[in-house]
């Protein structure tokens, strides 16, 4: 992949488009001083078609014209853009500061709108109509993509309409994740669990937190190895939103159900990200929109709105 990122194919691009100019322009040159022997008759002899003759007339003048026009246009927008390979041109214009330029422009009309929101907290905005219809609408543009339009995800996506919260539920802890995005890495810990059967043995004693269908026997024998997970997901097994550390003891999983499934986490590790979208939403916006996501695993619980 190198090989086409280099300072070769630069050169080549611009080389090329330098040279269809100047050909262009030779051309027309070449036309314009080429004199074809005409017969008595104004013609040059050639015939298509039984009665399709080709006239010995000079290029006309508009056509010329518009042809030079053509040239010095081309000429002034590769110096002023970018299309010359990496040579980004005396305007410095990009696709990318384009569309900031009009997101910035649509975001300051959109300021007086968002104005009515930003006194109030998440879990006050819950009870807002055209808060929570703007804060859809923000989700389903920027969040549907992995937690799926209606907020369940899925296998690796967090289901944000339940009250499970792996960095806590409250407003202003959802409004943190959607700011700054989360990280979530559990490294590999087979080694410090000890060898395969231990990690088996492990992973029933998970399953038998939340009560889920697991060997006994073998829950019983990793009991005392999960002294090595309790460190982040706590003795209990209950976690630590202050870590990121996730429950086990409910019935919840987010990579998987099952004794492969938890051994795979075991002994692989896993590491997810949320990216962070203060770069992408305004205050305003994200303020909103934690409103929304807050809504989603409280609006069923009496008292809560």
């Amino acid at each position: 992949m190198s090989d086409f990122t280099n300072g070769f194919w630069s050169l080549y691009v611009a080389g090329i488009t330098l040279a269809g100019i100047i050909a262009c322009a030779v051309l027309l040159w070449v036309a314009g001083r080429k004199k074809v022997a005409a017969r008595s008759d104004n013609t040059t002899g050639h015939v298509w078609d039984e009665n399709l003759t080709e006239m010995n007339n000079p290029l006309p003048m508009w056509w010329v014209g518009l042809f030079i026009i053509t040239i010095v246009f081309g000429i002034g927008y590769l110096i002023a853009y970018p299309g010359l390979g990496s040579y980004q041109g005396e305007l410095k214009w990009t696709q990318k500061g384009e569309y900031d330029t009009e997101v910035a422009k649509a975001n300051k009309a959109l300021e007086p709108l968002y104005a009515q929101f930003t006194a109030k907290k998440p879990e006050e905005l819950a009870g807002d109509a055209n808060a929570m219809a703007i804060g859809e609408r923000l989700f389903m543009n920027n969040c549907a993509q992995c937690h799926g339009s209606d907020a369940r995800g899925s296998k690796g996506f967090p289901n944000l309409a339940d009250s499970d919260w792996i960095h806590g539920g409250s407003g202003e802890k959802i409004k943190e994740s959607i700011l700054k995005g989360r990280t979530g890495m559990m490294p590999p810990m087979a080694a410090a669990v000890g060898g395969s059967e231990d990690v088996r043995n492990v992973a029933h004693y998970v399953l038998s937190l939340s009560n889920s269908p697991h060997d006994s026997l073998r829950a019983q024998l990793g009991k005392s190895k999960f002294a090595a997970c309790a460190a982040c997901h706590g003795a209990d097994g209950k976690g630590n939103p202050a870590m990121g550390a996730p429950n086990l003891a409910d019935d919840v999983w987010l990579h998987g159900w099952g004794e492969q499934a938890i051994v795979n986490m075991v002994v692989n590790g896993k590491t997810n990200q949320m990216p962070a979208q203060e770069e992408k939403l305004t205050p305003a916006q994200i303020h909103v929109l934690s409103g929304y996501v807050w809504s989603l695993s409280n609006r069923a619980q009496p008292g809560k709105l």
